[in-house]
């Protein structure tokens, strides 16, 4: 399980860096205890946490955003993980604040670090939980580059939060009983129901 995100404290809450949120929640929530997702392997920060029987890894790639799929791809091969039963956590512009999106597959939707994980598998059948981050502050032809690197606003972060938790039981279903029934259940808009 990785999350994408810049690694230094001035990325540290922003948008971007949602993906590095989400994973450190999920090692949370399913240690009972704040984790140590601290061993470097593979140019990534890195730490095992139970998830039933089941042993994860969970790593957040300490190479910058624009090189994510180097690590990503080490990690990998070195844990023997198929692609399958890899996901990557990421943001997303295209979405607004708070919205969930699970795929098996499709394009990096102009994400860099996602591409960058692409790239270096030379596939895009890789699955990935993309957080939507597009506020209503988002100015049409802004740079996205600027707007990603910005934080979230007081009205925004409370939504954030909880489409972080739903994000990381999204992530135990996903380790647990597949894609498809994280799919089934998780793939919402912020306004929706997520029994529904």
């Amino acid at each position: 399980m990785v999350g994408l995100g810049n690694p230094g404290d001035r990325y540290t809450g922003t948008r971007h860096n949602v993906g590095f949120d989400v994973v450190q929640a999920f090692a949370r929530k399913v240690a009972g205890r704040p984790p140590r997702l601290d061993r470097l392997d593979c140019r990534a920060l890195t730490g095992r946490v139970k998830v039933g029987d089941q042993t994860v890894v969970v790593a957040r790639p300490q190479t910058y955003m624009n090189a994510s799929g180097e690590s990503v791809k080490g990690l990998a091969l070195k844990y023997g993980v198929s692609l399958e039963r890899l996901v990557v956590v990421s943001d997303d512009a295209a979405l607004p604040v708070g919205a969930i999106r699970i795929r098996r597959s499709g394009s990096s939707g102009g994400q860099k670090g996602l591409q960058s994980v692409i790239d270096c598998f030379g596939t895009s059948a890789i699955p990935r939980l993309r957080l939507g981050v597009r506020g209503e502050n988002f100015q049409p032809g802004e740079a996205l580059d600027t707007y990603v690197l910005s934080r979230f606003s007081k009205v925004e972060r409370p939504v954030v939060d909880e489409a972080t938790a739903l994000a990381c039981e999204a992530l135990s279903v996903f380790v647990t009983e597949g894609i498809d029934a994280a799919m089934n259940r998780f793939n919402r808009s912020p306004e929706e129901d997520p029994a529904s």
